[in-house]
């Protein structure tokens, strides 16, 4: 990862192309020019008999030219950054300061790319991209680029499971007023944790968690790191979803898993892990002692309606007094 500075003086983490990868790119590109190249050879070698000898020498450099250079320039100014090669890569080109390639940073990185491959053998490239912090070629030193990576890793963190210290808590969240916005944002946040620097992760994770506490009742339990609170709120709303799709289908419903599947903790709270945090105050009642059945009670007369006395909720607890 590596920060880029935009024009409006915003720092913008953007994934910075390795060599592996550009040199595989650059491969393709390669192999790309020289089938075109022998191709347009072959049909201009065909009219070496009704044509100038001097005008298909003509002919042969304008075509090498095209081909060597006019490619990538062609390629990459039209499509924004991409060659064929780049585009089989997920790599794209763009400006210092993350805006995207222009006509004259195409020119600049085709010419620089004649002298760097085609005639010295790509040593002045693997040199200067050994240099570069930014694995810069001398070609984007020139033009003022910088090669990127538009796919990110195969392994995005991990999947939103409920938290088990979280689960009774997430049970009681009341959460209709949460805005799409803000759950989309949490879980693209989730989802890019891993590639996150620890400070980054720390401060948009409370920023975003206080967000969505404005909307999401009750509050956390004391200690409860943004990380896990934001993985909690979206597993608890995702499996609501679900039993409410189940439900419209017409499939019978599934209570909720009162013993949830294990969540491994953010790597800065593992040490912390065999510690749960105390439960909240409004947490559910916990069971009672059973009571005897009272004795049955004699009927009041005919003029009251018979009152019914309060008795245990569906979930097994006696409502508070």
């Amino acid at each position: 990862m590596s920060d880029v500075v935009t024009g409006e003086a915003v720092v913008v983490e953007v994934r910075v192309a390795q060599l592996p990868s550009r040199a595989a790119a650059l491969l393709i590109d390669i192999a790309v020019q020289l089938v075109t190249l022998f191709g347009a050879s072959f049909v201009v070698g065909a009219l070496a008999f009704t044509a100038d000898e001097a005008l298909l020498t003509m002919i042969y450099i304008a075509l090498t030219v095209l081909v060597l250079v006019g490619y990538p320039v062609i390629f990459e100014t039209l499509s924004r950054g991409r060659s064929l090669g780049k585009l089989a890569l997920g790599l794209r080109v763009v400006s210092d300061d993350g805006s995207p390639e222009r006509f004259r940073q195409a020119l600049f990185r085709g010419l620089a790319g004649m002298l760097e491959f085609w005639t010295l053998s790509g040593a002045p490239a693997l040199i200067s991209s050994l240099i570069s912090e930014k694995g810069k070629r001398l070609g984007d030193i020139f033009a003022g680029t910088i090669v990127i990576s538009e796919r990110g890793p195969r392994q995005y963190g991990p999947p939103l499971e409920m938290p088990p210290q979280l689960a009774a808590w997430a049970a009681t969240l009341e959460l209709s007023r949460l805005p799409e916005g803000i759950a989309a944002t949490a879980r693209q946040y989730l989802t890019r944790w891993h590639d996150l620097s620890p400070a980054v992760q720390h401060e948009m994770g409370a920023r975003i968690a206080t967000e969505m506490s404005a909307f999401v009742s009750p509050p956390p339990p004391p200690g409860v790191p943004p990380f896990a609170y934001l993985t909690a709120v979206l597993a608890e709303r995702r499996r609501r979803d679900h039993a409410r799709l189940a439900f419209q289908a017409g499939a019978p419903q599934r209570p909720a898993p009162t013993t949830p599947m294990p969540y491994p903790p953010p790597p800065h709270q593992q040490a912390h892990a065999s510690h749960p945090p105390p439960p909240h105050p409004r947490a559910p009642y916990p069971p009672q002692p059973s009571h005897p059945a009272p004795a049955p009670m004699a009927a009041p007369p005919a003029s009251q309606p018979p009152a019914t006395a309060p008795g245990p909720t569906s979930g097994g607890f006696v409502p508070p007094a």
